[in-house]
């Protein structure tokens, strides 16, 4: 894999994205990508630095994916616009290939691991996110994977979620809804204060 910088990736980010909702979501997407990584470099056998690189591209693929969605927000430039302007910096081309098949109106199929990751950890963080801001305490820490599994079934609930997305994001990466949704929770819960899901009242929760 190319080299990738993660710090140029979050600045970039935030240069081009104002809405605080947005940053938060591309953050999650990029802590959800990231545990996929450092999985896979563990499968590769990768450790040490390799395997902290490896991880790094994932990060940076979920925190640029939609960084020129908030000034290009129709499907005629997004991610369009954005990835023009990263291949004109340099960054990797696999990178790029992820962010493209992201938008599955791009023409462009989730072929690699890296592909299928960020496919599959798009809507399931913004939904993650949703699942936490209906808890009484607003913690991301109070969602368990079942419950979220079940409240996909809920059809006015986050509507604007792409439930087929989630499932197939699932398949993509050959692991049961379920397990999925843990991964992605696990890796949110990790850096929830991060992304403002620690909650409020959290000593006071039983």
């Amino acid at each position: 894999m190319g080299t990738v910088d993660r710090e140029q990736a979050l600045t970039l980010m935030q240069e081009w994205t104002q809405g605080e909702s947005l940053r938060k979501h591309a953050l999650g997407v990029s802590f959800c990508c990231e545990a996929y990584g450092r999985m896979e470099a563990a499968r590769l056998g990768l450790a040490g630095a390799a395997a902290d690189q490896f991880a790094d591209t994932y990060a940076c693929a979920g925190l640029l994916h939609d960084f020129d969605y908030e000034r290009h927000p129709t499907p005629e430039e997004h991610p369009f616009v954005g990835v023009a302007y990263l291949r004109e910096h340099g960054w990797p081309e696999e990178v790029l290939h992820a962010i493209l098949a992201h938008a599955d109106y791009s023409g462009v199929k989730p072929e690699t691991h890296l592909d299928k990751s960020l496919f599959a950890c798009d809507e399931l963080a913004g939904f993650l996110t949703a699942c936490a801001l209906v808890k009484p305490t607003r913690s991301i820490h109070d969602v368990e994977a079942k419950g979220a599994v079940k409240k996909m079934k809920e059809k006015g609930f986050a509507r604007a979620v792409k439930r087929e997305d989630m499932a197939a994001g699932a398949l993509l990466l050959g692991l049961d809804l379920e397990e999925h949704v843990g991964n992605c929770l696990k890796a949110m819960q990790a850096r929830a204060g991060e992304l403002g899901l620690e909650g409020q009242g959290v000593g006071n929760r039983v």
